[in-house]
């Protein structure tokens, strides 16, 4: 069997599966991916994407499509939440491009997926296909989904996010955690946010008990995520709630009017949990694998779940790619191997910082304030996540860390 033959299925035409079908196609191999949604959208406002994912999209050539619709970002900024002090400030010389070879871009998802799906074609993505079992036999797997209608391939990566199917199919259970934080999204047109001290940074506002997260995007605006430790336990099923006007004032109408002006500015009607799932022992069973949130979905608080998604679409393509005819067991190990430990870093680091983001005020907060401020200690603890290239990397050659 050539690759040409192979028959790839994906779950799922987010930024992880459109990704992986273009990673794919570098090794002459074509993918069908399968989205249950009647028409491609993107669940979020927008998204940050940082070097260790930019990096291959500049290399296969969509620079000047990402350039028309995002914002590079350069600096990165600490505040104290409720007077607006700076505690760190990080950019000027060397760039961030400088520094790790590839842009931070800012972009509202809807336009990430335009590119990716176009880039990919509408031919290769088949919606309105909403998952309902897999029955793997061990020469093939037949995808049968809602509307009755099947589909047979050699493989199945489930690309299907963070609620994915294809991992309750694969354990049998949901086993979903929640974090204990939620937090409110929006993104606010630059004319409503005139007391925003440096609006082309991203920038954390921290203080006890919560953080406003928020960067500019392409069009100008702003996407922010506001995040607090409230409620617990999360009192309902569904992962986003319904949430009255001024509510996402609860905790935070005494911090500074920039993050009053911000977080009111726009009208308030969900209240989302941050959920997070458990590191897995294998993201394989048979002829079925995970990708991206599917496989090791985090908290938002390092802005690292598309990247990471990204990192697994350019190493499951490689060692695919690397591998002969009837040989996906050996190049589904070598992904997983290769992957497996970094994502357990990056989960822990993201789950950590919250904590760490969240200190009440004291000899803790002082220290964090001091080690925020210091560049190389910032370049300690972000630099072994943004540096990463995955197509020339594996990740045991930087060491991982947190915030402490």
């Amino acid at each position: 069997m050539s690759k040409g033959d192979w028959k790839i299925a994906v779950v799922g035409a987010g930024i992880g599966g459109l990704t992986l079908a273009l990673a794919l196609r570098e090794h002459g191999i074509e993918v069908d991916l399968y989205e249950q949604t009647a028409e491609l959208r993107e669940v979020g406002a927008a998204v940050a994407l940082s070097a260790n994912a930019t990096r291959f999209y500049d290399r296969i050539g969509l620079r000047e499509r990402f350039d028309e619709v995002c914002f590079s970002i350069s600096t990165l900024i600490y505040r104290d939440g409720r007077d607006g002090r700076v505690i760190g400030r990080h950019g000027g010389e060397p760039t961030y491009e400088g520094q790790f070879g590839a842009c931070y871009w800012g972009i509202h998802r809807a336009d990430l997926q335009a590119i990716l799906s176009r880039t990919v074609g509408m031919d290769r993505i088949h919606l309105d296909k909403r998952l309902r079992d897999l029955k793997d036999d061990g020469r093939e797997v037949v995808l049968e989904f809602e509307d009755g209608s099947s589909a047979r391939a050699d493989l199945v990566i489930g690309a299907d996010g963070a609620r994915s199917l294809v991992r309750r199919w694969m354990l049998g259970y949901d086993d979903a955690l929640y974090s204990g934080c939620s937090g409110f999204r929006g993104i606010v047109p630059p004319e409503m946010l005139d007391l925003l001290p440096d609006p082309d940074a991203i920038q954390f506002w921290i203080g006890p008990g919560g953080h406003l997260l928020h960067y500019p995007i392409g069009s100008g605006d702003h996407n922010f995520l506001l995040v607090e430790r409230h409620p617990s336990p999360w009192p309902v099923r569904e992962w986003v709630t319904g949430a009255e006007q001024g509510e996402q004032l609860r905790h935070f109408a005494n911090w500074h009017p920039a993050v009053v002006q911000m977080i009111t500015a726009v009208p308030t009607s969900s209240r989302w949990a941050l959920f997070h799932r458990p590191p897995l022992g294998r993201w394989t069973r048979g002829r079925v694998t995970l990708l991206g949130d599917a496989a090791h979905a985090l908290v938002p608080h390092h802005g690292q779940g598309a990247n990471q998604s990204i990192e697994d679409a350019v190493v499951l393509a490689a060692s695919l790619g690397e591998c002969g005819p009837d040989r996906f067991g050996p190049a589904l190990e070598n992904y997983e191997r290769l992957r497996r430990g970094r994502t357990r870093k990056v989960q822990f680091a993201s789950i950590s910082t919250a904590d760490v983001l969240h200190l009440p005020d004291g000899s803790a907060a002082d220290r964090r304030n001091a080690r925020l401020g210091q560049r190389e200690e910032m370049l300690h603890h972000l630099g072994w996540i943004h540096d990463f290239d995955p197509a020339t990397r594996t990740p045991d050659e930087r060491q991982g860390g947190t915030w402490l």
